[in-house]
């Protein structure tokens, strides 16, 4: 486990788990979110964008958090190993809620409402993503190792048994 993607909808937690994640195993964490957009909330240029994902991915280790759909592809073949977090609608917009107000090391601005067009953004992709991201997840199932969990519970449970795996140093 060297090269990590933490996917899955909006306000599913990515970037909480990729953070505890990169505690753990001390590998760098790129937060795709921070790459893209500006302290002013406009975002960079997608060639940009682009060129910027490409230098992380060529790094030796790394964890990346976020969507970018259209970047599944690139990312997915060069990783090695995939969490996908599968959590339903209303908890991802409830996610998404309850970090309104609430500084994050992942976005370079903090959110001060909780905007309809995010929302019906998060709602979409359900409709639209996530079939896509099935069968990429189908296609690179024999080639990476992919986690998948469909609660926060599950995802702290195998943080919780990695990190005492990983921590636990003899005296």
């Amino acid at each position: 486990m060297e090269k990590i993607l933490v996917i899955g909808p909006a306000g599913a937690g990515k970037s909480y788990f990729a953070r505890r994640l990169g505690e753990i195993t001390q590998i760098p964490v790129h937060h795709l979110d921070n790459i893209f957009w500006r302290n002013d909330r406009t975002h960079i240029p997608r060639e940009e964008f682009d060129e910027k994902l490409k230098e992380v991915l060529k790094s030796e280790r790394w964890i990346i958090d976020g969507d970018y759909s259209r970047t599944y592809e690139i990312r997915m073949q060069a990783c090695d190993t995939i969490f996908f977090l599968d959590y339903p609608l209303e908890l991802c917009l409830e996610g998404a809620r309850s970090r309104i107000g609430q500084p994050r090391p992942d976005l370079p601005w903090v959110e001060d409402c909780f905007d309809p067009e995010f929302q019906d953004w998060i709602r979409n992709w359900f409709q639209t993503t996530l079939s896509t991201l099935r069968s990429l997840l189908e296609k690179y199932r024999t080639t990476k190792t992919i986690h998948t969990f469909t609660s926060r519970d599950e995802a702290d449970v195998y943080l919780s048994n990695l990190s005492a795996t990983t921590c636990s140093v003899p005296d």
